[in-house]
């Protein structure tokens, strides 16, 4: 028997929720005189959301108003709902996010015009105010682009590698597992990242699981099915076995990637970087 949560009749409402904060949010923007634009990304930009999906807005402003809007972020947002408390660590950032008692949060950026720049990260947005169709022409140069790693995303991606490898290490030996298993989902995360930028998706930021899982994810059958194979819990025979499971992985993505990118391979340097702890 699954997991039954106590939320069920909460969860169900949770799409009713979110429409009540997007009519909230439209009504409040749409007769802002100074709000130039405004967007969603995420799920609703894509157009997959589902029951849990969040709102993902973003705002441009006029620029003699970013920072009143940006002192303001978290009472603005008080007006589209009830909210129960804020991620907002830097109060003069162009972010914040409010999470209401609905169970829904939204992530809020403002900017200004200049910063709205074509990108392969808007090439999926739902437009909803769009004064002099900035917005549309930044949509329109954003779908021709393509995304193709750098030789610098490619030597921060495998340095990475290497030393999430060494310190779960390290942490096992240690028997400090829960910093070691936080090494092992990095490296995790290091090929699911690889296997993004092999294929011509956009990684997510470092760190950022969303997506990567589950029917949303771009992933192939065989990438969710090796990638829920390197499953361990805090047992140094578990963390090693996964830590030697992910290394051969690793260097077929990086023979891949140093030949797309014009890198030199050395496979014997990889081995040497590995053997010192396998």
């Amino acid at each position: 028997m699954g997991l039954v949560s106590k939320h069920k009749g909460r969860d169900i409402e949770l799409p009713h929720s979110r429409k009540n904060l997007l009519d909230a949010i439209q009504l409040d923007l749409l007769a802002d005189d100074q709000v130039l634009a405004f967007f969603y990304g995420g799920s609703i930009g894509n157009g997959n959301t589902d029951v849990f999906s969040d709102i993902d807005l973003r705002v441009v402003v006029k620029p003699n108003c970013i920072k009143e809007y940006i002192s303001n972020k978290n009472e603005r947002a008080k007006n589209w709902g009830d909210v129960l408390y804020f991620e907002d660590l830097y109060p003069s950032s162009i972010y914040t996010v409010a999470h209401y008692n609905c169970f829904v949060k939204v992530d809020i950026f403002y900017y200004t015009p200049e910063n709205i720049q074509p990108s392969t990260w808007l090439k999926y947005i739902k437009i909803i105010k769009d004064t002099n169709e900035m917005m549309a022409e930044t949509l329109t140069r954003s779908m021709t682009l393509t995304y193709k790693p750098s030789v610098e995303e490619f030597e921060i991606w495998r340095t990475k590698f290497f030393a999430y490898l060494h310190e779960a290490y390290r942490r096992t030996m240690r028997r400090e597992y829960y910093y070691a298993l936080n090494c092992i989902d990095k490296l995790r995360l290091s090929m699911t990242t690889a296997w993004y930028m092999i294929s011509g998706n956009q990684p997510n930021t470092f760190g950022d699981w969303a997506k990567y899982e589950g029917s949303r994810s771009q992933l192939e059958i065989w990438q969710k099915s090796l990638l829920q194979s390197w499953e361990c819990g805090r047992d140094a025979v578990e963390i090693f076995g996964v830590m030697k499971s992910i290394v051969p992985e690793f260097k077929k993505v990086h023979r891949t990637l140093c030949h797309t990118l014009g890198v030199q391979e050395d496979s014997q340097w990889i081995d040497d970087i590995a053997n010192l702890v396998l």
